[in-house]
């Protein structure tokens, strides 16, 4: 049995590996070593997350993914959630959340058949339901920033996020320069429609 850390912030602003220290003394603990720590800054909304599955796909059966928060793991929506968690009973991995308790005898080694499934059960059903409240929190942040967006736009407040100069200009240079849009794109990390309006902006 292996246990693999899974850490996750939303954006590249925020620190993913945040909580490593405290699933590193939670593993340590229980005398678990952790065989193998996962970090990325991708949004818990999205299932396009490659270093959850290349935890999954590392993965043998019985291993433990490690969490800090259910949250961590899922802010999908309910049939996002259900695939997720088909590719992890599929797997036969047992998943471990500092946040919920009841979920922390799943790291037990020897837990007899009927402990083992009725710990299954129960951390399923609590795992649903933090999962659904974590899509409700990020839904409800959602709805309150586009209202604060459109209110700003009536009172003619809003200005949008500010212009990034100094990597338009290297871009622009980059264009002058003859180099490819799919270059460009993966130097600097900007999205081709931004890419685009520069082309329409450009002389």
């Amino acid at each position: 049995m292996f246990v693999r850390a899974y850490l996750r912030a939303s954006t590249k602003e925020q620190d993913a590996s945040r909580a490593s220290g405290d699933l590193l003394a939670f593993a340590k603990e229980r005398g678990l070593p952790i065989a193998a720590t996962y970090i990325e800054n991708e949004s818990g909304a999205s299932l396009a997350r490659p270093e959850l599955f290349r935890l999954l796909s590392d993965c043998l059966p019985g291993d433990i993914l490690l969490i800090e928060q259910v949250d961590r793991l899922s802010r999908l929506n309910a049939a996002d959630w259900e695939r997720l968690k088909d590719e992890i009973r599929q797997r036969r991995i047992r998943i471990v959340a500092l946040d919920l308790p009841t979920s922390h005898g799943m790291a037990t080694v020897n837990a007899d058949d009927f402990t083992a499934r009725m710990l299954e059960a129960l951390n399923g059903m609590l795992m649903d339901m933090l999962a659904a409240i974590a899509r409700k929190d990020y839904d409800d942040r959602r709805r309150r920033q586009a209202q604060g967006i459109a209110k700003a736009k009536d009172q003619g407040k809003y200005r949008g996020r500010p212009e990034d100069t100094a990597r338009n200009k290297a871009i622009l240079s980059m264009l002058s320069s003859g180099q490819s849009w799919n270059t460009i794109v993966s130097a600097t990390g900007c999205s081709r429609s931004t890419l685009a309006r520069l082309v329409k902006r450009s002389p």
